[in-house]
């Protein structure tokens, strides 16, 4: 299974890829849509059209989206919001099933602590990744919430395992 890893943002949206075969995970690719444009329109098409693209490229067979937090500034957690939109419109409109987590969950699987800050994430994400090179910060938060839906989808394979065991 491809995992594809979304950290949303409106000037920059980190995108991070991991392929999962049983328990072991390996970096495929990663990056950062910058946003262009005058007006925010614009802005949200060009992050539309570039992850569309990654997308195509790479293939990813499940996507997962950091949620939104909300902070002081409305307006700013109002922005941040609709470029979320924007990830889950493209996963969507590519067929993906979409896991949603909060950026605490994230940082609890991939660091162990809830409120691990930008330096730790990469440190934990080139430990698991062994040799990956990260586009920036907002590319290794993205491979954190890929890696993070990679453990999710194991817990729940082996949770549905052991209940068709005993069942049967």
């Amino acid at each position: 299974m491809r995992v594809l890893g979304i950290d949303p943002g409106l000037r920059n949206m980190g995108w991070g890829l991991i392929d999962v075969a049983g328990s072991r995970i390996t970096h495929v690719a990663n990056g950062i849509a910058h946003s262009t444009g005058n007006d925010l329109a614009m802005r949200l098409l060009s992050l539309h059209d570039q992850l569309a693209a990654m997308i195509a490229l790479h293939g990813p067979t499940e996507a997962a989206v950091e949620q939104t937090f909300v902070n002081k500034d409305g307006v700013g957690t109002l922005k941040l919001g609709q470029a979320r939109g924007i990830a889950l419109l493209v996963t969507a409109q590519a067929g993906l099933i979409i896991g949603e987590y909060a950026p605490n969950a994230v940082k609890k699987a991939v660091v162990g602590v809830g409120h691990a800050d930008k330096v730790q994430i990469a440190h934990m994400v080139k430990l698991q990744l062994p040799g990956v090179k990260l586009a920036g910060p907002d590319a290794a938060d993205a491979l954190a919430i890929a890696i993070c839906h990679a453990h999710h989808l194991q817990s729940a394979n082996r949770l549905n395992a052991a209940l068709a065991k005993a069942s049967a």
